[in-house]
């Protein structure tokens, strides 16, 4: 059986559940594993150790590759076939510009929740 897509992301944040769970990508790729960051599992601890900064953007292991921020949702937005957000992220020009305003977005949205950040 090949290999699971892997989804890193915060599950405190909803913008980044709402995210996950409107992605239709089983058909794409066949099976995925959405990974809590916040959940304690070794595989987030291993990218952790390896200099990965989930605060800064969430991340996907695909394909033997691991890709962060801005290339996770561009790769999530080609594999995924419907939603707004796909088809505006699809692009690697548009999801390198628009990714900071969703991240920052995630950072208000968390404070005004008085959820703090992954580190």
């Amino acid at each position: 059986m090949a290999d699971a897509l892997e989804i890193y992301y915060d599950g405190e944040c909803p913008f980044c559940s709402a995210y996950v769970r409107m992605l239709n990508l089983r058909r794409a790729v066949g099976r995925v594993e959405l990974i809590d960051a916040r959940s304690g599992d070794p595989k987030v601890a291993r990218l952790l150790r390896a200099g990965l900064d989930l605060d800064e953007g969430m991340a996907v292991r695909h394909g033997g590759r691991l890709f962060h921020g801005a290339d996770a949702v561009q790769l999530l937005s080609a594999l995924s076939d419907r939603g707004v957000m796909q088809v505006l992220l699809r692009s690697p020009r548009r999801a390198a510009i628009l990714y900071p305003v969703l991240r920052a977005g995630r950072r208000l949205t968390l404070r005004l929740m008085n959820r703090r950040g992954l580190r």
